[in-house]
């Protein structure tokens, strides 16, 4: 008999676990949707490339079978996904109420346990006043002439050379204008490379988490350990050597890890520094790459923008001046074109957060301890709340100020997690344009190889010869191709 019993266990055990994972339990009505596969759930459909401007087909295939709220399984945890605007407002509201932040372990792992986006309450608004020190208001006043020559140096480079990969380029100089402020690291004469380590971070970021050498998400985790050796191996030089003057920002998370009664730990000090040098420069590199391929697509996009800037340099006293603040707070068709290059781009493809409670919302039942997934491209590109969606509009802007996120805009996330480093992305954008619209003219080149970078695709590529101004207006013949 024994046999015969262990024959039944082994086939109806299997079966039980199959149908509990398809049909969890709930007090009410879950979402439609599927589950996916035992233990692995929908994850590999999740993670799937996608290689268009439009919804990821992940989301697109659902939102048409399901509605705009549906149920999954993502590495091993079931999720709500909201494509529903009503919805996803809700969830940005009730932010330490109702819902909290929260990420599937994997991205722990690549962010670090005690970073900012896993911790809450008191310790998150400290955090986030920390970093307003750094990219508030005050402190982009005093920093924009900074940025400009930034971008000023970098064009001028990439100008000289035969070709250029654009987001790379707009990455590193991002990344080391950023890590300067941060960090005071100087790339040139630093003998670590350290955004080497962010770039298999961005790698690992967009793959299968399966911890395996040779795998995308193995190379992240070493990546990961190099650069937080480097930060820890700094923290423990300023702690033994202060400086009188705080030249960057890390001297002043120094200065609050070594008060007495700190809550402010050396890991999450690290973890800190970590996320900003990655935050603060992938989204915005991301943005300008798709900026500047609309903008070779969009002449009259293009002409609006000239006129704005080049009505900026006639009424300086000084023609070779920098851009002021007041300038850029002029620049109106430039924050509409921002915010349509934004709503396209994506950048943020999924913000996560956890049911504290059982929710209730349009006859549906969110579960205590479920995950829950806001999907900003599945609002962005609605044809419900945008007018040919997929096409560049700035225009559609017009007579709009936005200071935060809405139900039909979300590109920096919104509620109280709203992202600290907006202002920072806009400045930088926007200064950008001012020294490319000004300085250099560009020309559509056919053919070339297919540029790809993770999380954007152009599956028709783009080309561009670009030509310099000098201040007198006269072109050289410096070109670039990208």
């Amino acid at each position: 008999m024994w046999p015969l019993y262990l024959v039944a266990l082994v086939i109806i055990l299997p079966t039980f676990l199959a149908y509990r994972w398809k049909n969890p339990t709930c007090n009410g009505r879950l979402p439609p949707g599927s589950m996916g596969l035992l233990l692995v759930g929908e994850t590999l459909q999740f993670f799937s490339a996608n290689t268009s401007d439009d919804i990821s087909p992940f989301v697109k295939h659902r939102i048409k079978r399901y509605g705009s709220i549906f149920k999954t399984n993502l590495v091993g945890r079931p999720v709500v996904v909201s494509t529903d605007p009503d919805l996803n407002y809700f969830i940005f509201q009730q932010e330490g109420q109702v819902f909290q932040s929260w990420y599937p372990d994997t991205f722990t792992e690549i962010f670090g346990k005690q970073n900012v986006g896993s911790l809450h309450g008191f310790m998150h608004k400290y955090l986030k006043n920390m970093v307003l020190s750094l990219f508030g208001t005050e402190s982009l006043k005093k920093m924009i002439s900074e940025v400009e020559h930034a971008a000023c140096t970098s064009l001028q480079q990439w100008s000289c050379q035969d070709t250029v990969e654009l987001k790379e380029a707009t990455a590193t100089m991002i990344f080391d204008f950023t890590a300067k402020k941060l960090i005071s690291y100087d790339s040139k004469n630093s003998s670590e490379n350290l955004r080497e380590n962010f770039v298999a971070f961005i790698q690992g970021l967009i793959s299968f988490p399966l911890d395996l050498p040779g795998t995308a998400y193995h190379k992240y985790l070493q990546g990961r350990k190099r650069a937080m050796k480097m930060l820890k191996k700094m923290l423990e030089e300023r702690k033994a050597k202060p400086r009188k003057e705080h030249s960057d920002f890390f001297d002043y998370v120094v200065e609050e890890v070594k008060k007495e009664g700190t809550i402010l730990t050396e890991a999450i000090a690290l973890d800190l520094m970590f996320v900003l040098l990655f935050a603060s420069f992938e989204t915005t590199s991301l943005a300008i790459t798709y900026a500047f391929k609309v903008l070779s697509h969009n002449p009259f996009v293009l002409k609006q923008l000239q006129e704005e800037h080049e009505s900026i340099l006639k009424r300086r006293k000084d023609p070779n001046s920098r851009v002021t603040w007041k300038e850029y707070k002029s620049m109106t068709y430039t924050f509409q074109f921002i915010n349509e290059t934004v709503r396209l781009a994506n950048i943020a493809p999924g913000i996560f957060r956890k049911a504290l409670r059982e929710i209730n919302f349009k006859g549906y039942t969110i579960p205590a301890g479920w995950a829950v997934m806001v999907c900003p491209p599945a609002v962005h590109l609605s044809p419900a709340k945008y007018q040919d969606p997929l096409s560049f509009n700035p225009s559609r802007w017009e007579g709009i100020e936005l200071n935060g996120a809405t139900r039909q805009f979300m590109a920096f996330g919104g509620g109280m997690r709203f992202c600290v480093g907006a202002d920072f992305s806009k400045v930088q954008m926007a200064v950008f344009i001012h020294c490319l619209v000004t300085k250099y003219r560009w020309n559509p080149i056919k053919g070339g190889n297919i540029i790809r970078t993770p999380g954007l695709q152009f599956p028709d590529g783009f080309h561009v010869q670009m030509i310099k101004k000098d201040q007198s207006n006269q072109e050289s013949e410096c070109t670039i191709t990208t």
